[in-house]
């Protein structure tokens, strides 16, 4: 007999099988030693109240084995001498194209600027150690994107926007742990998410694509309304049956180019902010309503705030717990800040990024820039931080409350930001439309959960990568550019993701698209 059931279980009972096991079998009507295997379908904390409770839908097999699964078992078959298709850029939009690619029978190659993860993990230990930028390997750019240093959290909201169930089961054939197949909130974590992304290269190799790094795309190679190919940094002109673009939203020089060569692009809306840090301990006590914290069974607690303050969005995104800020800049004179976690979330902090929504309308000064207006806005902004900062990746900061009050603090706490942080007057520099909303908005998130806005923590500047300011516009059924055939705008970068998932669900809709692209041009 095969059941399956959804039960409610304390935090220590959910931690084990040796405690929910004989819940199980009671519930079930049987004896342990009938129960031959149990299998976790989904999982939840339920942290709305002092008792804290788990949520849990269970298969459980009695007198018989469980169904073997093939819940993450891939074939991917040669495709080495099909049709071409170029894929520029390896985020998870480029890798989940280029895979499901192969599926479709077709031969990706893939052109990455930057580097190989392995190679990637050395820039990075080397950014840290001398404070210089490499523009073409840093935390946004190289091999898997810059989720790859990040939370790698898998949560989102656009379920309807692809097969989410399929990205979790790639992610987990290629490395990724059992729980993000059943967590309601998933995640891989920074020190597991490289490899995953290696094996995902791996598999690419192996079935005849191509992965080409340091391979920066300067020019977009057009016959009348059509893409033919592109061009590389070194000369090299690479042809293929059609384009995917998907070059993340922090490839600035892609956006300049296709504006300089007449392919439409448009503004949009995006956010721009600060990254908040407490400690951990205090969001635990916080948000497990327990002044103890968050004992032994339960995780590192996390949060999500979002209000409207002045008909704009303030809300909390990639919230880190048992996290570290890191330096996210991609060039010279830039100060950008971003967050990472581990997969065992356990540092002593939780930050997460606080950003505000910004309209074409607060960017009357910048209009000159016409559909790059945003893309100017961020780049002043970051400047301008790198500036208080004292121009060495040093990050300009502020106690949470001394920025509400308008006032410069006179000390700083503790920080996970490796490379330091100075005290700067941020409620003077950061623009007032950004400023004021978080200001409101922070007094409005203490008083949603009492002791948040504490002058324990720290804002640091600035957080201004967190979407695009631009779209590069695409038909909403062909999912190809407006104007350009076999040009497939994709992921972050083209307006049209937001995280990890998102974007890998955009490049397997993107692969599905040049598919049919194909068949009415044969």
């Amino acid at each position: 007999m095969i059941s399956e059931l959804d039960i409610v279980l304390s935090p220590r009972d959910a931690s084990d099988e040796k405690y929910y096991k004989p819940i199980l079998a009671k519930k079930i009507g049987v004896t342990s030693a009938q129960i031959n295997g149990i299998k976790i379908l989904r999982k939840s904390v339920d942290a709305r109240r002092r008792n804290i409770l788990i949520n849990l839908r269970f298969q459980v097999a009695c007198d018989e084995e469980l169904p073997q699964s093939e819940d993450s078992q891939f074939e991917y078959s040669n495709v080495e001498g099909k049709k071409k298709v170029i894929v520029v850029g390896a985020g998870p939009a480029g890798l989940f194209a280029a895979l499901h690619l192969i599926e479709l029978g077709y031969q990706p190659i893939i052109l990455e600027r930057g580097k190989s993860v392995e190679d990637r993990k050395k820039d990075l230990g080397e950014l840290h150690r001398t404070r210089n930028v490499d523009p073409d390997s840093n935390y946004s750019f190289g091999e898997g994107g810059a989720g790859t240093f990040s939370d790698g959290k898998l949560y989102t909201r656009s379920k309807k926007r692809g097969d989410l169930k399929k990205i979790l089961k790639v992610l987990h054939f290629h490395g990724a742990q059992d729980d993000i197949l059943f967590d309601a909130h998933p995640h891989i974590g920074t020190d597991v998410l490289p490899k995953v992304i290696v094996r995902i290269r791996e598999n690419i190799l192996k079935a005849g694509g191509q992965v080409h790094f340091l391979t920066k795309v300067i020019e977009y190679i057009l016959e009348g309304d059509k893409i033919c190919g592109v061009v590389t940094e070194d000369g090299k002109k690479i042809v293929g049956e059609g384009v995917i673009l998907a070059t993340g939203h922090s490839a600035r020089d892609v956006y300049r180019k296709l504006d300089e060569q007449g392919i439409e692009l448009e503004a949009k809306s995006f956010a721009m902010g600060v990254r908040i840090e407490h400690s951990q301990e205090l969001i635990d006590q916080i948000q497990y309503h327990n002044p103890n914290g968050r004992g032994e069974y339960l995780p590192a607690a996390s949060y999500s705030f979002v209000q409207q303050v002045e008909e704009r969005g303030v809300y909390s995104f990639c919230m880190c717990p048992g996290g570290v800020i890191v330096p996210a800049a991609t060039g010279d004179r830039q100060q950008v800040v971003n967050g990472m976690s581990s997969s065992n979330r356990n540092t002593a902090f939780a930050n997460a990024g606080m950003a505000v929504e910004i309209r074409s309308q607060d960017l009357k000064s910048y209009q000159q820039y016409g559909s790059l207006a945003g893309l100017h806005f961020q780049e002043e902004l970051e400047e301008r931080a790198f500036i208080e900062g004292g121009e060495n990746l040093t990050a300009p900061a502020q106690r949470m409350n001394d920025f509400v009050n308008g006032r410069k603090s006179t000390s700083l706490p503790k920080t996970s930001y490796h490379l330091g942080i100075v005290s700067s007057p941020m409620h003077e520099w950061l623009p007032d439309h950004i400023k004021f909303r978080l200001q409101e908005a922070f007094k409005a998130f203490g008083r949603k959960s009492n002791g948040f806005l504490t002058n324990e923590a720290v804002i640091l500047g600035v957080e201004s990568r967190t979407s695009s300011p631009v779209r590069i516009p695409r038909e909403r059924e062909s999912f190809q550019h407006i104007r350009i055939k076999g040009l497939f705008p994709c992921g972050e970068g083209a307006g049209y993701a937001g995280g990890i998932v998102s974007a890998a669900m955009d490049g397997e809709q993107c692969a599905d698209a040049f598919k049919r692209y194909m068949a009415l041009e044969e």
